[in-house]
């Protein structure tokens, strides 16, 4: 019995599903295996760069975030970055190291939390919001542990440096974006805001968090990075 033309059709409709599956199951893999080999969360460019080309790169990372969701090891997104984390209920598990980082002060805290809440935000601003001056040392703190970046030039007299947070602050308190932040109730519920809230107080609600700047901001320039004693005068990064 010779096939017909639509026997031959299904078939071939059969083969191409299986190819594309296939294909699909195989740009799952890479992914997976590009984001366990990095010491540091995967950007989706990065991805994109090396997957088969048209690769659906946040389709593909939604499916493997679904695979790995119950096992002890999770997929978690920090902004357009990717790593794998410990399960949050397994945590307790992990040794500590020894010479994990010492907890931070708590004008530290408050700083952080004003820059992530108000970015971008310059110096003057946060002693404003603060009521006391910010010491050198306590942005060189968050800088160091690499939570908080110099944006940009604020474009008002002086041209004030602006500060906002990293992606490394999101990664490192498990925050997809910015607009993941608590908001009041959260706080108030977590036991960190005791006592009576002054009336009329409220939680700002923070940026997207895109790095562009913003409309009053102007990029950072090879002489404001000397200025700001990131390089040396002829351009080489200080140690």
């Amino acid at each position: 019995m010779t096939p017909s033309e639509d026997d031959f059709s299904a078939e071939q409709g059969k083969g191409d599903t299986l190819s594309e599956s296939l294909s699909l199951a195989e740009a799952e893999r890479i992914a997976e295996a590009l984001v366990f080999a990095s010491a540091e969360p995967v950007s989706e460019n990065f991805l994109a760069e090396r997957l088969p080309a048209g690769a659906d790169v946040r389709a593909i990372m939604l499916r493997l975030t679904d695979i790995y969701a119950p096992r002890g090891v999770n997929l978690v997104r920090s902004g357009d970055r990717w790593a794998f984390r410990t399960a949050a209920d397994l945590s307790f598990v992990i040794r500590k190291d020894d010479s994990e980082a010492k907890k931070l002060s708590r004008a530290a805290l408050e700083v952080l939390a004003i820059i992530a809440y108000h970015q971008p935000v310059t110096r003057a601003e946060i002693e404003e919001i603060r009521g006391v001056q910010t010491s050198k040392g306590t942005l060189d703190v968050l800088m160091e542990a690499g939570w908080v970046r110099f944006r940009g030039r604020r474009r008002t007299p002086g041209r004030p440096v602006t500060l906002g947070t990293t992606p490394d602050f999101l990664d490192h308190f498990g925050l997809e974006e910015l607009r993941d932040l608590p908001g009041l109730e959260e706080l108030r519920g977590a036991g960190l805001l005791s006592g009576r809230i002054p009336p009329g107080f409220h939680i700002p609600v923070p940026s997207a968090g895109n790095d562009d700047l913003t409309e009053d901001e102007d990029p950072i320039t090879q002489l404001d990075l000397e200025e700001l004693g990131l390089l040396t005068p002829g351009g080489e990064a200080e140690e």
